[in-house]
């Protein structure tokens, strides 16, 4: 049986990976909290049935955001917990920990792809009047 000790440079490799997806995933929080407060402003002004059957499904992806972050933190702060075991001499508490973090990363992954999904869902429900409209006129 063939073993590899983990190096240093490991986990190191993720930090960037993990860092663009945190920005990735602040972005999406940035923009959605954005779609929130026009559709709060829009339904104080005019209470289109239509703006609360989104309510649900952004508050869903606001929760889904959530932890797609936490665990891409955990991912990253679990990365330098066995940079510092690996560099400390313990070789297999650095490698447990490691492959915790990227169990967290696929996680924060799935979370994403679903949260992509939920998305696309807000999307239908804004393009189910367009392609009323659509329908209507042709």
């Amino acid at each position: 049986m063939m073993t590899s000790a983990l190096s240093l440079t490991t986990p190191a490799l993720l930090f960037p990976t993990v860092s663009l997806l945190l920005l990735a995933y602040t972005n999406r929080f940035l923009g959605l909290a954005s779609i929130i407060r026009t559709l709060y402003d829009d339904y104080q002004n005019n209470q289109n049935p239509k703006i609360l059957r989104q309510i649900g499904n952004l508050r869903t992806r606001i929760t889904l955001i959530k932890w797609m972050q936490f665990l891409g933190i955990t991912s990253l702060f679990m990365c330098s917990i066995a940079m510092f075991q690996i560099y400390a001499g313990w070789q297999t508490g650095g490698e447990l920990v490691f492959g915790a973090s990227l169990l967290c990363m696929i996680g924060s992954l799935a979370i994403s792809l679903f949260e992509l999904v939920r998305s696309s869902d807000a999307l239908n429900i804004l393009l189910s009047d367009l392609q009323a409209e659509y329908d209507r006129c042709n």
